[in-house]
């Protein structure tokens, strides 16, 4: 199954401060409902999205990076994959993103995706990824204007900390003042060779995220799928009665 997704949001800051927040994917990460970020190589970012309909519960396991991130123009592309653990399918996405100027204390992000989804999840996928995705978009919205809020915040305590504490400027006339120690020796033992440079792999330890409700989500959207298979059935159970009958 393809799809093409096309959401909005807005961003409570002007766009020279969401734009480096919006594409750095480690703290933007937290904020969208399902997704929990486990580690980083280098620029490839691992981990899954977690979602349930009723009393079942999958997951998608896999990986994004960026394609291009021209912060110039404010436009990215991201290319990202995964399966479902449970060998049901898999998915892969080809995302676009550009942000605009609304007001000097506002910015609109807007998302293009190409969404690619194989197996059994694309059966009950279509014709409701549209609704799904722009739930979940307004709910990440939320979650990232409200953790700005929240860093904002955090940031002007600190710099209320801050302007208690002695002035730097003495700190550094009264370290002016003490004597000159002698140099210390020149260390003459050889410099180990180092290994060439090398991705290192870096987990996120942080708290496990709660699975994506579609019930919740989707609403009459996923009423709307589930209803013909509630009617098949019931004619099925009907057909069975009378036959046994």
């Amino acid at each position: 199954m393809a799809e093409q997704l096309i959401n909005e949001f807005t961003v409570n800051r002007p766009i020279e401060e969401a734009w480096p927040l919006i594409t750095d994917l480690e703290r933007i990460a937290p904020c969208l409902p399902g997704a929990e970020l486990q580690e980083i190589e280098g620029e490839t970012y691992r981990g899954v999205v977690k979602v349930k309909l009723g009393a079942i519960a999958t997951q998608f396991k896999g990986e994004a990076h960026f394609v291009e991130k021209d912060d110039e123009n404010y436009r990215a592309a991201i290319k990202g994959a995964g399966r479902d653990t449970g060998g049901r399918g898999n998915a892969s996405a080809d995302i676009a993103a550009h942000a605009e100027s609304l007001s000097p204390t506002s910015t609109r992000v807007v998302v293009s995706t190409e969404l690619h989804i194989t197996g059994k999840v694309a059966q009950f996928g279509r014709g409701i990824m549209g609704d799904v995705s722009n739930k979940l978009m307004a709910q990440f919205a939320d979650n990232l204007n409200q953790m700005i809020d929240d860093d904002g915040i955090a940031t002007a305590a600190a710099a209320a900390t801050s302007a208690q504490a002695p002035d730097a400027g003495d700190a550094q006339a009264a370290e002016s003042e003490r004597p000159e120690s002698a140099p210390a020796p020149a260390d003459t033992a050889p410099t180990p060779a180092t290994a060439p440079d090398e991705p290192q792999i870096r987990r996120i330890e942080g708290p496990a995220t709660e699975p994506i409700d579609l019930m919740e989500v989707g609403g009459s959207s996923i009423a709307k799928r589930a209803i013909p298979a509630i009617i098949v059935a019931l004619v099925l159970i009907l057909l069975l009665r009378r036959r046994s009958g």
